[in-house]
């Protein structure tokens, strides 16, 4: 009995060592964005490599029923070089040389600028005013303190 739980703990433990060397199966998150390997639809294939960091000895990943797919996609350039039309877009059509032009713009001009506010003519305060300035007096009162005011009862 020993043995075969003995056993069976090994195995248990040196299987997890050979995990690491399969295959994935790559799932697109988005529908309808496909995943691109070195030019190659990767959607719902197989794919071995190894990915991560430290896992450096097989660089490019083998990928096992994907499609290739163009770099440069066939979209049909327009040359106007070539005199064909392009197959869609907008119709130009160059108006006669002899048309009646529309009259001409009027002229339109428009300057801003900026400057300081002017100073005042005159100021009460002097240029260099001295270093004390004396508060005001009423004549024989030299106390600040409020008055109690006769209020009607």
């Amino acid at each position: 009995m020993r043995v075969r739980v003995t056993l069976a703990i090994l195995m248990a433990m040196t299987s997890t060592a050979f995990a690491g060397g399969g295959f994935d199966i790559v799932i697109p998150g988005r529908a309808g964005v496909p995943v691109i390997i070195n030019g190659v639809d990767a959607s719902y294939a197989a794919v071995e490599g190894e990915w991560g960091l430290g896992k450096n000895w097989q660089v490019q990943p083998t990928v096992y029923g994907g499609r290739y797919i163009d770099p440069v996609p066939n979209v049909g350039h327009y040359y106007p070089s070539a005199g064909h039309l392009p197959g869609y877009g907008r119709l130009e059509v160059e108006p006669p040389a002899n048309r009646r032009l529309p009259q001409p713009a009027e002229s339109y001009h428009q300057s801003w600028s900026a400057q300081s506010a002017p100073l005042p003519a005159q100021s009460n305060v002097p240029v260099e005013p001295p270093a004390i300035i004396y508060a005001p007096q009423e004549q024989g009162r030299h106390d600040f303190r409020p008055r109690p005011h006769n209020v009607p009862h």
